[in-house]
């Protein structure tokens, strides 16, 4: 599996700023948001959908056909990159627009959290679902919420203005919004469950 980043953009709201593709050994995007890399002249290597939202196909560029209705075209997309081997995905326009398709996105990336490494980015920070033990740098003053789908217990952390100690949270009874960062290195450790986790810039 190879561990290079992936930048994935999708067609929810966009970053106002894009980062540095030239770090990203593939660059890839569903077909509604290549228009947004054409626009700031960044050639993906690849885009996947069905392209009816697309008058003429860009040349140079792969496309894959993915017209399977049963599936989202995020989905659809993770699949190809796990088809070829590829398992750090930096994900941006994942959020914003119509909420449906923000939490159908969180759908797909907890279906293939096992299996990919999937970090979203937009102009307010990251998120994130986190494995059973994480280690946080640079963090000193950030804002760092903690959701749980739908529930993740015996959490601990290490770093934060309002520590966990074997807690529990629920979504619908306890989650853990808007926490503060006071040392550089946060660590958060949780028992069973899924933990959603949101890093402020």
């Amino acid at each position: 599996m190879n561990t290079s980043n992936v930048f994935l953009l999708l067609n929810g709201e966009k970053p106002t700023k894009l980062p540095d593709t030239s770090k990203y050994e593939v660059i890839c995007a569903t077909d509604g948001a290549y228009e947004y890399l054409r626009e700031n002249q960044i050639q993906p290597h690849f885009i996947s959908g069905d392209f009816d939202s697309l008058t003429l196909l860009p040349e140079g560029i792969e496309t894959v056909p993915t017209p399977d209705q049963n599936f989202t075209d995020f989905d659809k997309i993770l699949q190809i990159l796990w088809d070829r081997e590829y398992k750090n995905i930096h994900v941006y326009g994942a959020s914003g627009k119509e909420q449906d398709h923000f939490l159908g996105n969180l759908h797909s990336a907890l279906q293939w959290q096992k299996k990919l490494n999937i970090t979203f980015f937009d102009d307010h920070g990251q998120y994130f679902f986190g494995n059973k033990e994480i280690h946080l740098s640079n963090c000193l003053n950030k804002t760092i919420s903690l959701l749980p789908f739908p529930t993740a217990t015996n959490i601990t952390t290490h770093g934060l203005l309002y520590p966990l100690l074997n807690e529990t949270l629920t979504f619908g009874t306890k989650i853990g919004t808007r926490n503060k960062a006071i040392k550089k290195e946060v660590d958060i450790s949780f028992e069973t469950g899924e933990l959603l986790i949101f890093i402020q810039h």
